[in-house]
């Protein structure tokens, strides 16, 4: 038996299990030192009570043979769909059909596996700097080609930096399929509508496909778009993720859906246009046995009006964080950016981003994330989470501007 020689190529080991590795290495060296963590995006509040509430409802159900539930539909129950449908489409004028959103246990594990629908020879591009999962699941599956010299030599880099305003320009040469992610992680930058159509009329010129992270979306607090088919022609070209993750607290209870339009094609093997949607059917039921009810219960709570305003006093909580992130960060001297519709805070560093890691987690005992983990455009940058408590944050910061 041979293993898959494309784990060979993959730099390391993945970057926030590097950090992590790192931090007990140190920890275990330095045992008084009160570690404090700003760099996985790992939120500290609770769960809304009405989420809760639920659960715990949907669990006792469980009790009884007349409400006990087994196999649910592999694709979510329409309750939990109906609710998505309403509140985060219908409500900003955006149409989606009940059978184009398909509930999973979160967009990591969406946003890693689509590529199973592209051919073996599909040429990817990303925005630069870029959440590590989709290089690296499409550099397992062997599309990216060769790791040198810092870079992938079949991936098509998109920069995304201070001297372009954070705005990508869409690919200069033939792509199949592009990610994008906004509010972005890691530099808590967002894109307008007319700065997103470039994006949608290279798709349908080209015949490629938008792969549109939107977990972060709960954030936003300026006039950006919170879905991709906000964008005229977008349901044509654009798959779209979202999570509960950081909207409700859902890291641990796990809870996403991803949108596909029925009008989003590729070809087949004798060129005849193929709906993805059918293909993620095919996917979800051959792969996934979906989301427990208990799970989709308490997410569609978070559409409820409690779920709602109690949901929507965490994100404010951490975009508190954030926003004190920056101003202080700001005042230390520093270069920032993001943050206002993002709870992820992006700043210039003085030196080479992993050495600024050392140095935080050394002088000051706090931890982020180096930009050159997220791409060859990260590097001189690091990334700051606003998902600690606020006193903690505060410390961070303290200890931050005594360096």
């Amino acid at each position: 038996m041979h293993v898959n020689p494309n784990f060979a190529r993959l730099p390391g080991s993945y970057l926030f299990a590097e950090i992590a590795r790192r931090v007990k290495e140190y920890a275990a060296k330095n045992p008084n030192a009160d570690l404090i963590k700003l760099g996985i995006g790992y939120v500290t509040l609770p769960l809304a009570p009405a989420v809760v509430a639920a659960m715990k409802t949907a669990a006792d159900e469980m009790l009884a043979p007349e409400t006990f539930r087994g196999y649910g539909p592999d694709y979510g129950y329409d309750f939990l769909i109906d609710a998505i449908r309403a509140h985060d489409y219908q409500a900003r004028g955006v149409s989606i059909a009940q059978d184009e959103v398909f509930v999973s246990d979160g967009a990591k594990s969406d946003t890693s596996a689509i590529q199973e629908l592209f051919s073996q020879d599909a040429r990817i591009a990303v925005t630069d700097p870029v959440y590590p999962v989709y290089v690296d699941s499409n550099a397992i599956a062997g599309r990216l080609g060769d790791f040198v010299g810092g870079r992938w030599n079949r991936l098509v880099y998109l920069p995304c930096n201070a001297e372009n305003g954070f705005v990508p320009a869409p690919p200069a040469e033939p792509v199949d399929v592009i990610y994008l992610c906004y509010p972005n992680n890691p530099t808590g930058t967002t894109l307008t509508v007319e700065q997103l159509k470039p994006f949608v009329e290279y798709a349908r010129k080209n015949g490629a496909v938008i792969i549109y992270d939107a977990a972060y979306k709960a954030f936003i607090t300026s006039d950006v778009p919170h879905s991709i088919y906000e964008v005229e022609g977008a349901r044509e070209v654009a798959v779209e993720c979202c999570s509960f993750s950081k909207t409700a607290g859902f890291t641990g209870t796990r809870c996403a859906y991803t949108v596909i339009p029925h009008e989003v094609t590729g070809l087949d093997a004798q060129g005849r246009r193929v709906e993805l949607n059918a293909l993620w059917k095919r996917r979800m039921g051959t792969k996934f046995n979906g989301v427990s009810y208990p799970i989709q219960r308490a997410a569609a709570a978070v559409f409820s009006p409690e779920g709602q305003a109690q949901c929507g006093e965490a994100v404010r909580y951490y975009l508190r964080n954030a926003r004190l992130i920056r101003d202080e960060l700001t005042a230390a001297g520093y270069t920032v950016f993001g943050g206002v519709d993002a709870p992820y805070v992006w700043l210039k560093t003085p030196v080479e981003s992993w050495a600024f890691f050392d140095t935080l987690l050394d002088r000051a005992h706090v931890v982020g994330t180096p930009g050159t983990g997220f791409g060859p455009s990260g590097e001189g940058y690091f990334r700051l989470t606003a998902f600690n408590t606020y006193e903690k944050t505060a410390e961070a910061l303290t200890r931050i501007q005594a360096l």
